[in-house]
């Protein structure tokens, strides 16, 4: 009987997630024989910006420049226009230590992992994410030892590149050293995994997440076309074991700026049982100013969901200043002006209203 190499043999009885990985387009060439033709921007662009589409986010592509095609193949425009800032949240001005930011007094922003199932174009830590090295076991443990020396922080957000694709064993042991530090309450991850490469999430996984609560997870879906069953199975299988799930949207151009996809986009997140958390206004990263959109479309997205959908599919709109000024709340103007006893105020058709103000005269 003929038997497989060694390397051979191990791939094959891999975990799905790692198989499909491993057959990620990375390399120039293997992006051009799936085009079926040379881009002569595209091994530049790819130098500077890693490219990483995995089996199963490529095949969710239908044709060339689809919202699906636009946030994962590399783009020219990411060299042509200069506008825009290689660090625009000013992360590392408030880092006290490799991989770990401390903005929020009682929060920090660790990062675990430097690799993504998909490298998306229009990423504010293109400068960093993707290439080794940027997160070391020494990095990590770095950022453990300032967590537990600092007893203000109460909320630690893991983030990357994309912690769930560490190993599990790798993943549990960072969060067994955050829970055994007493001041740290809430742990959250910051992921893409359930929509990028949702074979990620398996049994496994989530039994050994769920001795680790409180978890909450923050996942990552930009259009609708990326709620398929696979990501279905895999929000469901989080939800199941305890733990809450919240959606970071980003309004990017040509891919959901507009009312009917993002309401299409939020309502399918709650079937799948993910909260709508943040919608986005695309960071001003450099690289990625082909995604940005004017401030007043999110603004219009935002008065088109409000009264046409429930509450429950209607997102924080939040800019993420630059300078690592932090996030700030938008919301469109409902006050149209203010009298003596009266708000006068539009509702969500734009038809006005007297709201009565009683005051306390005694």
């Amino acid at each position: 009987m003929n038997h497989l190499p060694n390397s051979l043999a191990q791939q094959y009885s891999a975990p799905l997630w790692k198989r499909l990985l491993a057959r990620s387009l990375e390399k120039p060439s293997d992006l051009e024989e799936w085009l079926g033709a040379e881009i002569p921007y595209l091994e530049a662009v790819v130098r500077r910006y890693p490219m990483r589409i995995n089996p199963y986010y490529l095949g969710l592509i239908q044709e060339r420049d689809d919202p699906i095609f636009k946030q994962c193949i590399p783009d020219p425009r990411e060299l042509q226009d200069q506008r825009g800032l290689v660090d625009p949240l000013a992360e590392e001005r408030f880092s006290p230590v490799p991989g770990l930011t401390h903005r929020y007094p009682d929060r920090v922003l660790f990062l675990i992992s430097d690799q993504c199932a998909v490298y998306c174009r229009f990423c504010n830590r293109k400068r960093k994410v993707g290439r080794k090295g940027l997160v070391t076991q020494e990095t990590i443990r770095e950022g453990i030892a300032y967590i537990k020396a600092n007893k203000q922080i109460r909320d630690v957000l893991l983030s990357g590149g994309d912690p769930m694709l560490l190993e599990t064993p790798d993943l549990e042991k960072v969060l067994r050293s955050l829970r055994e530090i007493p001041h740290v309450q809430i742990i959250r991850i910051g992921t893409r995994v359930p929509c990028t490469l949702p074979q990620r999430v398996t049994p496994s996984l989530t039994r050994m997440l769920k001795k680790y609560h409180p978890i909450y997870v923050n996942t990552h879906f930009n259009h609708p076309r990326e709620i398929t069953k696979e990501a279905s199975r895999a929000c469901t299988m989080l939800a199941d074991a305890g733990i809450p799930l919240g959606c970071q949207t980003v309004l990017l151009r040509g891919v959901n700026d507009d009312p009917e996809t993002m309401r299409e986009l939020m309502q399918r997140l709650l079937m799948i049982r993910v909260r709508p958390y943040y919608l986005f206004q695309s960071d001003h990263a450099l690289g990625t100013s082909h995604f940005w959109t004017p401030l007043e479309k999110g603004l219009e997205i935002l008065s088109a969901l409000q009264g046409h959908t429930s509450g429950l599919c209607i997102p924080h709109f939040c800019i993420d200043l630059p300078d690592g000024g932090g996030k700030v709340p938008l919301v469109p103007e409902y006050i149209c002006r203010a009298e003596k006893d009266a708000l006068i105020v539009k509702n969500f058709e734009g038809i006005p209203f007297t709201y009565p103000i009683y005051r306390d005269d005694t």
